[in-house]
């Protein structure tokens, strides 16, 4: 059992964000527990918590969120004090082929959290257990559930922007979004959200933009764009992405949302010219790794642009992004060249 410090329980830790996430927040905050709930479905790998795993605040269970008999059991064994949701089915790819797994996962997975974490903490509607009265939900979406914005760049996602989820993903994001707010609106549950633009950074699958275009160009393989490649993302670098969940978590007031996005617009053009621009330099080859760059047929519905406006979050909470993308994305080509040192050809 752990010593007297706080237990949260944190889920999908073994994923691109959670796990940037967990070693931060073990290091940032001494008093506190993480227990980390997560299936290792293919987008979860503990080797990206190795450095974690020897710490004895920080506990690691195999499970599913849907398993509700597992998350009353997480609750009572380690006396749960707050939750920071971030286990979701996220490829939209994979959701266009098979879109029951995403509404399992993303929709009754998290209802079943709320509602444990709800018959756990509170004695009836607006009515916390004494013991557990400063408890918080936190639930990480995307800013995909807002569907798909102008070439404008004046037009961005606010916190009122009206949901218009296009894909099976965002769509389970969405629905899940409202379940939070229910549970708020309902038995006043202490609930916070956070939706958040592109992540990049260490430890994102392989199967992500960024990493494909480094793992495709280190194997002189073609590099595949999707449809014109002029499709438009807000690139957030995730460290800065967990500082701000951090800090909603913390200090974000009770039922609202934050949206956190790094005011990085790129192209998808934009961002393989300019990873293959940085390899150049790094790892030259015989001809510039753009000559790789292949165009492929484009995804169904694909959502022309998303940008976030942080200024909710920036001026209530006081965050700011510190890296910007031409910084982030050096620390992320770096990071990637280690970890595929003699593993392509």
């Amino acid at each position: 059992m752990f010593d007297n410090n706080k237990s949260i329980l944190v889920t999908g830790c073994a994923g691109f964000i959670g796990s940037n996430f967990v070693p931060y927040f073990l290091d940032r905050y001494k008093n506190y527990n993480i227990i980390n709930l997560d299936l290792l479905t293919y987008a979860g790998d503990l080797e990206n918590l190795k450095e974690c795993e020897d710490n004895a605040r920080y506990k690691f269970i195999k499970g599913d969120i849907c398993n509700r008999e597992l998350v009353e059991f997480i609750f009572s064994e380690y006396n749960i004090q707050g939750v920071i949701h971030f286990a979701a089915e996220s490829h939209v790819d994979n959701s266009i082929k098979n879109p029951g797994i995403f509404v399992q996962t993303n929709v009754n997975g998290t209802f079943t959290l709320i509602d444990v974490a709800y018959k756990y903490w509170m004695e009836k509607p607006f009515i916390y257990n004494e013991q557990y009265k400063n408890c918080r939900f936190h639930h990480i979406s995307t800013d995909e559930v807002y569907g798909t914005l102008s070439e404008n760049p004046k037009e961005l996602f606010t916190e009122t922007t009206p949901y218009a989820p296009n894909s099976p993903y965002s769509a389970s994001k969405a629905s899940s979004d409202m379940i939070i707010r229910a549970y708020n609106e309902t038995y006043g549950l202490n609930t916070v959200i956070t939706n958040c633009s592109n992540n990049y950074g260490p430890k994102q699958h392989d199967e992500k933009l960024i990493p494909t275009i480094i793992r495709k160009a280190l194997a002189n393989e073609p590099i595949p764009i999707y449809g014109d490649g002029k499709n438009i993302r807000d690139w957030l670098y995730v460290l800065d992405h967990c500082k701000g969940i951090d800090m909603v978590y913390h200090t974000g007031k009770n039922s609202e949302t934050y949206n956190i996005g790094g005011r990085n617009e790129r192209t998808n053009l934009q961002i393989v010219n300019k990873i293959c621009e940085i390899l150049d330099e790094k790892v030259p080859s015989e001809k510039s790794y753009k000559k790789l760059i292949t165009f492929v047929e484009d995804r169904a519905g694909h959502d022309r642009r998303y940008a976030i406006d942080a200024t909710k979050l920036e001026n209530e909470l006081a965050w700011k992004a510190d890296e910007n993308f031409d910084s982030g994305i050096v620390k992320t080509i770096e990071w990637y060249l280690e970890k595929y040192k003699g593993k392509l050809c």
